[in-house]
């Protein structure tokens, strides 16, 4: 993970230098609000109630330590409703710029298109709005590719034919990009016969009390698309203990070290895996941090691509050594 982040920061603040290069001299449209004081910035990101959550916090305490002239404030939320008052509560403290990662897409649309308007710099994060415009950047992993990818290991491990059930995430343009692709590509297998999909909200407790549901629903479960790593271990937790381990698989996603371990020890029950760091957070910061210190975010965003889409990668136990972080957070 730290090999992504030295590699993925040096590209974010390559790009954020060139934009800084004009004439300081020159006036700006959309500076801080606070000319001539510190950087306000706020980063408004989901409560730790899985592991990639909880390392969305860490990395995100991380890239705060390497500006201390900047204040940045680290706001976590258990739901969308709380993001949104977070978010009002931010606006009225007049910060200059905010990173968002939200709960849920749809919800934290409205505020955050009240943000932009009042002229707050937004770098939105991994879950998209759903409206387009509002945020000055937009910085993602590849959802289509990761379910298209992490989909296609599936279709070939079964052969092309077996019994799937399907474990989606919360309501958000990540899961409906992950989930959209992966369906796409089940298609194109007639043989391979998707017998449910439900929603476990990225939660281990979840998806081991719907993968219970499932195993006695279905007495012919081949394999399990879990699209993230905590429902993968809550479904293979379901499954060890209805002993049907020795017939069922599961694939999940995100690159967690536990995960990657398996995949590395060429454990049956996970073949293998597809990364999707949280570190990519850490990139949203120092792009806000950059954009905000030239003191013309106008002329930043002519330099900036306004949708950034990093790659993922598929994990497998011939590579899986190479993702595997055993000091990581996540």
């Amino acid at each position: 993970m730290r090999r992504f982040y030295g590699m993925l920061l040096v590209g974010v603040l390559a790009a954020v230098a060139l934009a800084g290069c004009g004439s300081k001299d020159q006036p700006s449209a959309a500076g801080p609000a606070n000319a001539g004081g510190r950087i306000k910035i706020a980063v408004s990101i989901p409560a730790a109630d899985h592991g990639w959550t909880a390392g969305v916090k860490w990395w995100a305490e991380q890239s705060k330590a390497l500006y201390p002239d900047v204040d940045i404030q680290i706001v976590t939320a258990e739901d969308a409703r709380k993001q949104q008052q977070d978010i009002q509560d931010l606006m009225v403290q007049k910060v200059d710029g905010l990173v968002i990662l939200a709960n849920e897409s749809a919800p934290l649309t409205p505020i955050a298109k009240k943000a932009h308007e009042q002229g707050i710099y937004i770098v939105n994060v991994d879950r998209g709005f759903t409206e387009p415009g509002i945020a000055n950047v937009y910085l993602e992993g590849d959802n289509k590719s990761f379910g298209r990818k992490s989909a296609e290991f599936v279709a070939q491990k079964l052969g092309g034919k077996g019994n799937l059930v399907i474990l989606t995430g919360i309501p958000c343009t990540v899961d409906t990009d992950r989930v959209t692709a992966a369906r796409e590509v089940f298609k194109k297998s007639p043989d391979i016969n998707v017998l449910d999909q439900q929603p476990v909200k990225w939660s281990r407790v979840e998806a081991k009390k719907v993968m219970q549901d499932m195993l006695t629903k279905y007495p012919a479960i081949d394999a399990v698309w879990a699209q993230d790593d905590d429902s993968a271990l809550g479904a293979i937790q379901a499954i060890k203990e209805a002993h049907r381990d020795d017939k069922i698989w599961v694939f999940g996603g995100a690159g967690m070290k536990d995960i990657v371990k398996q995949v590395m020890d060429h454990d049956p029950m996970v073949p293998g895996d597809v990364t999707y760091p949280p570190s990519m957070i850490a990139a949203g910061i120092n792009l806000a941090v950059g954009a905000l210190r030239t003191g013309h975010t106008d002329k930043v965003d002519q330099f900036l691509p306004k949708h950034m889409v990093l790659d993922v990668d598929l994990i497998t136990p011939e590579n899986a050594a190479k993702y595997y972080f055993p000091d990581s957070v996540y």
